[in-house]
């Protein structure tokens, strides 16, 4: 079977054949495989794991810390996510090469098939052009710049629809995570992703992109996007189950006047891109010595008629046309995963500033909708309370009380 193991460098994969071993084991497999040793391991199920900073905090994530404690009866299974820290550095084993030639040595089924790998620059995207609505765009810009002041990086997933390859971003949802100057880690929560996914459903929209910040240090650097985020855009893209997902960056520009401007651009990954990271070309461990404008393949691909491993990253990127709207939601209540945490206060103070609108119009924000997600029935309550603010009908009494009865409590 196989395990994911997510941990500051993104994620892997463990291979596991049998599915009673102990946590004992289960470290020498990840030794083995991903070239961290036993002794410099520290695991959870618990993804604040990655938020430690030191030894001290590692050690007070216990549930993995038993070496005799069989992983089958932590609910660990094929599938299962689990989460690794360690201190230092590390290198990770890169594929063995064997050169061929036209005269005297015999070519590889693989170095056959990279001869037809070729990477060329995708004129169109399937994507015609992305609209966002102003204020879920304002409110995802607005803290990147006032209040990280593009110091860290930031990413959200963008919801909304599509129609004859057009899409529109009507919200954005930020998930937990960890962000720094060149890196960023998405600590993905699944329950609160169905919850989001049952808003989703209920407003008629669904998963179209994925959006991230550059910081003010990355715009020194001559690329349109590093390495390292051309992999996870690719992982994410090749994630999605739409041909016409999006990918946006937001960026501090510097304008004719001197000062700095918020600005967005869209891509998509190109077809090859994907088929490349589908098929696993991608190094993932590329480290400092690689330029980060480059994608370092495993094998060589043709990129302007000659083998390389080596390929700039923008030949993966196929531009989308931007566009603004005005969607069907406000972006006005407190948003997710973010410095402070949203409360009941909040509620209130929403319910309270908002009493001049109807009741539908109250509660017609995503953010807001997540909120009392959290206090209701996934499968009944959410879709049902979000399908009328997506038909703009009347909220029927009981959740009525029920929503100002929490904002009152």
């Amino acid at each position: 079977m196989m395990i994911r193991v997510r941990s500051r460098d993104g994620s892997e994969r463990v291979t596991v054949q049998n599915p009673q071993i102990t946590v004992s084991e289960l470290k020498i497999l990840i030794e083995n495989q991903l070239r961290v040793p036993v002794s410099n391991q520290t695991l959870s199920k618990n993804q604040n794991l990655l938020l430690a900073k030191t030894q001290e905090e590692m050690n007070r994530f216990t549930d993995l810390s038993n070496p005799q404690t069989l992983i089958s009866s932590l609910g660990i299974s094929h599938g299962s996510m689990i989460y690794l820290a360690y201190e230092g550095e590390r290198k990770v084993a890169g594929p063995t090469l064997h050169p061929a030639g036209l005269f005297g040595r015999k070519m590889t089924m693989d170095d056959l098939i990279a001869k037809q790998m070729r990477v060329t620059r995708q004129e169109n995207p399937h994507s015609e052009s992305v609209s966002f609505d102003r204020d879920a765009a304002n409110a995802f810009q607005h803290y990147v710049n006032d209040s990280l002041a593009f110091a860290v990086k930031r990413s959200g997933f963008m919801y909304g629809t599509v129609t004859e390859g057009k899409v529109e971003v009507d919200f954005i949802y930020e998930p937990p995570q960890q962000g720094s100057e060149e890196n960023l880690i998405l600590l993905r929560d699944p329950d609160e992703e169905n919850l989001v996914e049952a808003i989703a459903l209920g407003l008629g929209m669904r998963k179209v992109g994925f959006i991230f910040t550059q910081t003010i240090s990355q715009n020194k650097k001559d690329y349109t996007l590093s390495n390292s985020e051309i992999l996870q855009a690719a992982q994410l893209h090749s994630e999605s189950e739409i041909k016409e997902w999006v990918t946006a960056v937001v960026k501090l520009e510097v304008n004719e006047d001197g000062g700095a401007d918020v600005h967005f651009e869209a891509f998509q990954m190109s077809d090859m891109c994907i088929r490349l990271y589908k098929e696993g070309w991608f190094e993932t461990e590329c480290g400092g010595e690689v330029d980060p404008k480059l994608s370092r393949m495993k094998k060589d691909v043709v990129v302007g008629g000659k083998d390389t491993k080596e390929v700039d990253n923008d030949f993966f990127l196929v531009v989308v046309k931007i566009f603004d709207h005005q969607g069907p939601l406000s972006s006005t209540f407190p948003i997710e995963n973010r410095m402070t945490p949203v409360t009941m206060k909040a509620l209130k103070s929403h319910m309270d500033r908002t009493k001049s609108l109807s009741f539908v119009k109250r509660i017609s924000d995503f953010h807001l909708l997540l909120f009392l997600a959290r206090f209701l029935d996934l499968n009944a309550d959410v879709p049902a309370l979000a399908g009328c603010v997506h038909a703009q009908s009347a909220v029927p009494e009981g959740y009525q009380l029920l929503i100002e009865s929490m904002a009152s409590a």
